[in-house]
């Protein structure tokens, strides 16, 4: 990705070659999870899909419809909240963590990374308003905030399946 980053824009076809790599690699760094999911119950998987799909084209289509930055000043607290949880990541390694503290990154997490998508779609277009139409970056700032919102709304998701199968294993014995 920061090899993309750095490449000037007038070189598209590599670009878009290294935007298609970085999907490749993010797709196998999320490659477990999803391989975890098809072992507990395949429908969470595309339940996920369809969930995140939802609500990147509801907060996208709520950031295209609302005044012209008005969501862009949102940036600066959902940073400091990045790093919360990067310190708060950092706080549970060391100190060791509970589940319940995990569950609180997750949808923490999820509502961080939910308003990025706002942010970053009210991004995309003041910087096209201001004749920035570099869409492999922009493709690539999305594409990243659609990952993150997916692999935490599949862990809540294949979370509540665990915990559904278990009462039922529990109702039989």
């Amino acid at each position: 990705m920061i090899w993309l980053l750095s490449i000037p824009p007038y070189q598209e076809q590599r670009r878009v070659s290294l935007l298609m790599a970085s999907a490749v690699f993010e797709g196998a760094s999320v490659g477990p999870l999803i391989d975890l999911a098809i072992q507990i119950d395949p429908s969470v998987l595309v339940a996920a899909f369809v969930g995140t799909a939802i609500a990147f084209a509801c907060f996208s289509g709520a950031a295209m419809l609302a005044k012209r930055r008005e969501y862009l000043y949102l940036g600066g607290l959902l940073s400091s909240a990045v790093s919360m949880l990067l310190w708060l990541h950092l706080a549970s390694s060391i100190f060791g963590g509970s589940a319940a503290f995990f569950m609180f990154e997750i949808y923490f997490g999820l509502l961080v990374f939910v308003g990025y998508m706002v942010v970053d779609t009210q991004d995309i277009i003041e910087k096209a308003h201001l004749g920035d139409l570099d869409y492999v970056k922009h493709a690539l700032t999305l594409f990243t905030d659609f990952v993150a919102v997916f692999v935490r709304i599949l862990i809540i998701m294949l979370k509540n399946s665990a915990e559904k199968s278990e009462k039922k294993k529990k109702r039989r014995d």
